[in-house]
């Protein structure tokens, strides 16, 4: 018996403030990268899709963009920076990259 499927990764690679093109408002947008990788015996072995995506934080909606543009828009003010290999800024989703709250 063989046990395969996929499973998603969703990275978050950058917060960026754009205008929005469906609400028209200028709003943080969150650059995201979705792999869906290849799994035998729940091993993820390698990624067949990846796709790049920002996010409206206002009205949610989502845009997909290209590798070329992500990574325009990741060199322009993401947390990874400019020069910075792939997935050097990316965060797996639920993790917290912020330190907790300290009060003084």
């Amino acid at each position: 018996m063989i046990i395969f499927g996929t499973k998603g990764y969703l990275y978050q690679l950058a917060i960026l403030t754009l205008v929005c093109g469906r609400c028209g408002n200028p709003s943080a947008h969150t650059l995201r990268k979705r792999v869906n990788k290849f799994t035998l015996f729940f091993v993820p072995l390698f990624p067949f899709s990846t796709k790049y995506a920002t996010q409206c934080t206002f009205c949610g909606a989502e845009q997909q963009v290209s590798k070329e543009q992500a990574e325009q828009l990741q060199a322009q003010g993401g947390m990874g920076g400019p020069g910075a290999g792939p997935g050097a800024g990316g965060q797996a989703y639920g993790a917290s990259p912020q330190q907790p709250y300290q009060q003084p």
